[in-house]
């Protein structure tokens, strides 16, 4: 049987909101099988916690974030992909600020603490969300696409009209069925122009960002002394972010995802266009060996490696 995951215990880790800017206590606790990830903003009187629904999500300007009433929490995306990438159903995630940490701007700090708290199958199956017809949003020259897969494979292309961008990968497939999202996403960096710094701060954006924690460029080259840490790390983010958005339909997706110049807020469309036709999807469990497609149990095997 592919079983539901969680931590073995609570591991928590201090930074910075890359838009707030706030410092940012975060503690990850293990949950019971069914639970869900469920974001907790402890700092409110009483409590308020956000599980993951893609109907909850607002402000996909730069970032993806959860509000329920007047709670928000922001930039859930890297964590939500760290969760996906190692098979992570069920999770309590304290926060004492309205956004996640960005930590260094990639999802493997995060990686780093869920595998330090270490991993645990739960005595329940696990409950993928599998596509059994092609959806697609489409906005203009940008779009994304689902498709019925026995995987979860995604390929992405970007178009920045950058030379530091355009001299590396702009299109990337990563199937996971064959690829380790530890060692073939999780470090990848956001990114962004110098010249946008001064619009997005005077916008209450980017007001933690710097060196440390993102992919910089001015007009023509990367400003980051250590350079790349991918040949196509920009690609490479944008479907690391892909990962954390459709994360939080709530459960593992099985599906083909393709996008051209997507975001955040595409990335949400299609969960929505999805989940509103009935006739799309199912859940579906594996509690048999015999009955698993070998792609998904390759899949839930390279989580744990």
């Amino acid at each position: 049987m592919i079983r539901q995951r969680t931590l073995k215990s609570l591991v928590s880790t201090t930074g910075v909101g890359l838009h707030s800017g706030r410092k940012v206590n975060l503690v990850l606790r293990p949950a019971a099988p069914d639970t869900g990830i469920v974001f907790r903003r402890v700092d409110l009187d009483p409590p308020v916690d956000l599980p993951c629904d893609p109907y909850s999500v607002v402000d996909t300007r730069m970032c993806s974030g959860l509000q329920q009433g007047d709670a928000k929490i922001g930039t859930v995306e890297h964590l939500m992909s760290a969760l996906s990438g190692l098979g992570i159903d069920n999770l309590y995630v304290d926060v004492d600020a309205p956004e996640i940490p960005i930590l260094d701007g990639s999802a493997g700090p995060f990686v780093f603490l869920l595998q330090s708290a270490g991993i645990e199958e739960q005595k329940a199956p696990k409950r993928f969300l599998r596509v059994t017809k092609p959806v697609e949003f489409v906005e203009g020259d940008k779009w994304v696409r689902l498709e019925p897969y026995d995987g979860f494979r995604l390929s992405f292309a970007i178009h920045f009209n950058h030379p530091a961008i355009d001299s590396t990968g702009t299109e990337v497939t990563i199937d996971f069925a064959e690829q380790a999202y530890v060692r073939d996403v999780a470090r990848a960096r956001t990114f962004g122009f110098m010249q946008e710094v001064e619009f997005l701060r005077d916008n209450g954006l980017a007001q933690g960002g710097s060196l440390d924690n993102a992919i910089v460029m001015d007009e023509y080259r990367v400003l980051n002394g250590d350079g790349l840490r991918y040949t196509d790390e920009f690609v490479k983010h944008k479907v690391l972010d892909a990962i954390g958005d459709l994360y939080l339909c709530g459960h593992p997706l099985l599906a083909s995802y393709s996008a051209n110049k997507a975001g955040h807020a595409l990335n949400n469309q299609i969960l929505r266009v999805l989940l509103e036709d009935r006739e799309a999807w199912e859940v579906v469990t594996f509690e048999r060996a015999a009955s698993t497609p070998p792609a998904v149990a390759r899949l839930c095997d390279l989580q744990l490696a």
